[in-house]
């Protein structure tokens, strides 16, 4: 069901070699740029009805707004089972908990006498916050995307998830009633790359956004690339990824278990282990078979295992085996090792760390506190997770008396000139009757 990768006997490979040598899922981006570059620039020019259109092509439903009316929202939270309610009310909570503390304060810092820069951190003025349809409903993105918004400040915050032919054209009313309890009642029926060109150009219906996040199919993630520069961007996100560093003291079941609840999301997805014991990896495959018979997704869940993104990586200890997990940079890593707290604090690549038995991905998808966007497809080595700080902007203020620039001002003038930028340097000048200072 799951591949194997032998790495043990010999040295690692470093750098590229190693990252060559591990299973990815193909999710070309660029490839898909043609395709989606005339539907951005259609709602460019074409706006509301240019959406209308792709909605009837490629969701096979016919709307006539795109913005879901404030009463559907109330009346989805109104029609929430309970328990849902309260499930998602503690997934706002732990998150609101966890982000809060994320929140920069100002700095101010003292150069010289008379002279400093303050660092201000200023929210984005209006974001556009994507939430996928697909194979499953998404109410947790919609607490993930919102609550980092909410908690840096952003005051313009908008939705949109791809309409739903069994919902009457409005996007999921779970992804409804989420939005009305974290209070946001600008929500869009779209989906894909016309969705994030929504958001870049604006429509009638929807005002331009500075930044987009969220994750998305291969079309959402090209679109982003597009419009990367018009628009800010979280990231490209690929498909999900979990990979689980473990060693003989694991309990194959528990590993079996989290490989299979991230096979679930897509055919793409990768489930990723990575051992020092043959043992376990036997016991994993004999779980895996007794697990995966037993899901509802079972087709699903078995291309995605069978794919060429999902392997055992056998290595010969943990150190091999971190050197592989680093090399590999998943979303997320699940540390199932004896002390794995020190095993944790190793790690260098990751989108999420997840610490010992109890400590399931599943747990960070929905109530950990922790945000459940994170980086894919390798990022993690130079991208971190959604948080407060991706919705906030560092400004440097600085401030410096007159005679505090008078006493850097030969420096200025000196670099300028090296530069041959004399202008840079005759702007300081006009302001004193400056002279070169005169070497002792």
């Amino acid at each position: 069901m799951i591949s194997r990768i032998d790495l043990r006997g010999d040295a690692l490979p470093e750098g590229g070699a190693l990252r060559d040598l591990l299973p990815r899922a193909e999710f070309d981006v660029e490839a898909a740029l043609e395709k989606v570059r005339p539907i951005c620039e259609d709602v460019r020019h074409r706006g509301t009805a240019a959406l209308i259109d792709y909605a009837r092509r490629f969701d096979g439903v016919e709307i006539t707004r795109v913005r879901v009316p404030a009463q559907a929202l109330r009346e989805a939270l109104d029609g929430l089972d309970p328990a849902v309610r309260a499930a998602l009310e503690e997934s706002i909570r732990r998150a609101r908990i966890v982000h809060r503390e994320q929140r920069r304060t100002d700095v101010t810092t003292k150069v010289v006498p008379g002279g400093t820069v303050t660092e201000r951190w200023v929210p984005v003025e209006r974001v556009g916050l994507y939430v996928p349809g697909g194979l499953a409903v998404y109410p947790s993105s919609v607490v993930m995307n919102v609550v980092p918004a909410q908690e840096a400040g952003v005051t313009g915050i908008a939705v949109t998830s791809p309409p739903q032919q069994e919902f009457g054209g409005r996007p999921h009313p779970t992804i409804l009633a989420a939005c009305a309890l974290l209070g946001v009642d600008e929500v869009y029926a779209a989906g894909g790359a016309q969705a994030i060109a929504m958001f870049a150009y604006g429509t009638e219906e929807c005002l331009p956004v500075n930044l987009v996040t969220g994750p998305g199919n291969i079309y959402v993630a090209s679109a982003k690339r597009l419009l990367k520069g018009r628009i800010g961007i979280d990231a490209e996100a690929g498909p999900t990824e979990i990979a689980v560093l473990a060693d003989a003291t694991a309990d194959p079941e528990h590993v079996a278990a989290d490989l299979i609840s991230q096979a679930e999301h897509d055919t793409l997805a990768a489930a990723v282990l990575v051992t020092d014991s043959a043992e376990l990896a036997d016991a994993v495959d004999a779980a895996l078979k007794r697990q995966v018979a037993a899901t509802k997704h079972i087709e699903r869940i078995t291309e995605a295992l069978g794919g060429r993104q999902s392997a055992t990586v056998l290595v010969d200890g943990i150190d091999e085996g971190l050197t592989v997990v680093d090399a590999y940079g998943a979303e997320h890593l699940e540390i199932q090792t004896a002390d794995a707290s020190a095993v944790a604090a190793r790690v260098r690549n990751a989108g999420a760390i997840f610490v010992g038995p109890y400590a399931p991905v599943s747990l960070g998808d929905y109530c950990a506190g922790s945000n459940h966007v994170l980086p894919t497809g390798g990022c993690a080595c130079h991208s971190s997770g959604l948080s407060v700080q991706s919705f906030l902007r560092g400004i440097h203020v600085v401030d410096y008396s007159r005679d505090a620039l008078a006493e850097v001002t030969h420096h200025v003038v000196t670099l300028a000139e090296a530069e041959d930028l004399p202008a840079h340097g005759a702007a300081l000048k006009a302001r004193f009757d400056w002279k070169v200072p005169q070497s002792k």
